[in-house]
Order: structure tokens, then C-alpha cells, then sequence
């Protein structure tokens, strides 16, 4: 799922990060995205997904970031002004959790609501453990996504430290840096 396409693109990214370990690796993808993409960067943040990554670290790779946590700026920082906003929403690290909502329509923080009320190309980058991808309900929850017109881009099986165990586990993992560009490209509407 990686090419060899260097040829500039630009457009208004929204990153949509939520809650999960691998919301560390998101500086890593924004800096892959930055070696063709020309465009603005805009990352939405979950509370869950600030505690794992401060947002401050965030602000270093991309143009914007928005938790929400503030109420003083929900008036110019909302679902419905990120949705103008912008062009396309890529939602990596994508939970099990927004999947869920997402495909049932609720709206339990900002991102959620954005997602709901995007006109425009939105795709998800699961990232979850082995188990929980396994589950009917979340298999469910892709397909109810893939119906309603959402790109959900397969996770990458491989291994990866977990804290927990202690160990290497084999696990789904979002595409390499490249794979996440080569949507970004596909999707991005030309301006």
C-alpha cells in the first residue's frame, strides 16, 4: 500500500487522534505526510488521546490542534467550524470506541460530531488489540461504516511492544507511514 508518488498535493487535512497508545506514533505520520503534502494540518484531539500525547508535542508537527477543552474557544472551534474547514478527515489512531459511535451516529465529543457532520472524504485507521478487531460487534461497526460511505483502511498485522505484557504481541497496527500519505492523496478533493 506504499508508493513511490513524490508529487505535491495540498488541501485542508483534519487528523482526528483518539484514545490509544499509538497516538505516540501520530508525529511520525504528520512528518511523512509533510514530504509531499503542502496543505494545512489540522489535528482534533480526544481528551483520552491528550493524556496519552500532549497536545503541546501535537502543535510541534502540525499548524493546529484542537481538544476542546477549553470553553472559551468552542464558539470558534466546534464540529461545525472544523467541518467547513476543511476538506478531509483521516481519524488515526482510529479506537473501537469512535468506530462505534460513529456507525450508531452519536456524538459523545467533538470528534464524533465532526465526523457526523463532514460533507467531505472521511477515513479511519483502526487501532486496536487483536481481540477487540475480532469481535463481531466491532466487525459490525466497520461494515456499518463501509455502508455509510466512510473509508476504514484495514489495519496492519505485526508486532508490537506491549506494556502490559511486558512483551511483543502480534497485533493490528495502522499502515506504515507511506500507506497513510497514499490515502490522504486518494481521498484529499482536488481544490
Amino acid at each position: 500500500m506504499t508508493s513511490n508518488d513524490t508529487t505535491a498535493f495540498g488541501g485542508r487535512l483534519l487528523i482526528g487522534a483518539t484514545g490509544s497508545a499509538a497516538v505516540a506514533t501520530l508525529p511520525m505520520y504528520i512528518g511523512a505526510l509533510r514530504t509531499t503534502f503542502t496543505g494545512t494540518v489540522t489535528v482534533l484531539m480526544t481528551h483520552t488521546a491528550a493524556a496519552f500525547l500532549p497536545p503541546s508535542t501535537v502543535a510541534l508537527f502540525a499548524d493546529r490542534v484542537v481538544t476542546g477543552e477549553e470553553p472559551s474557544t468552542w464558539a470558534g472551534q466546534n464540529h461545525a467550524t472544523l467541518a467547513e474547514e476543511h476538506d478531509m478527515l483521516a481519524v488515526l489512531p482510529a479506537s473501537a470506541h469512535v468506530l462505534s459511535a460513529v456507525a450508531t451516529g452519536a456524538a459523545p465529543n467533538m470528534l464524533a460530531a465532526t465526523v457526523l457532520t463532514a460533507t467531505f472524504p472521511v477515513a479511519f485507521f483502526p487501532v486496536m488489540s487483536g481481540e477487540m478487531w475480532a469481535k463481531p460487534a466491532v466487525s459490525r461497526n466497520v461494515e456499518q461504516l463501509r455502508s455509510d460511505g466512510y473509508r476504514v483502511v484495514d489495519p496492519v498485522w505485526g508486532q508490537r511492544y506491549d506494556v502490559a505484557f511486558g512483551d511483543f504481541v502480534k497485533a493490528p497496527m495502522p499502515p506504515p507511514p507511506p500507506g497513510f500519505v497514499d490515502v490522504v492523496r486518494e481521498l484529499m478533493p482536488s481544490r
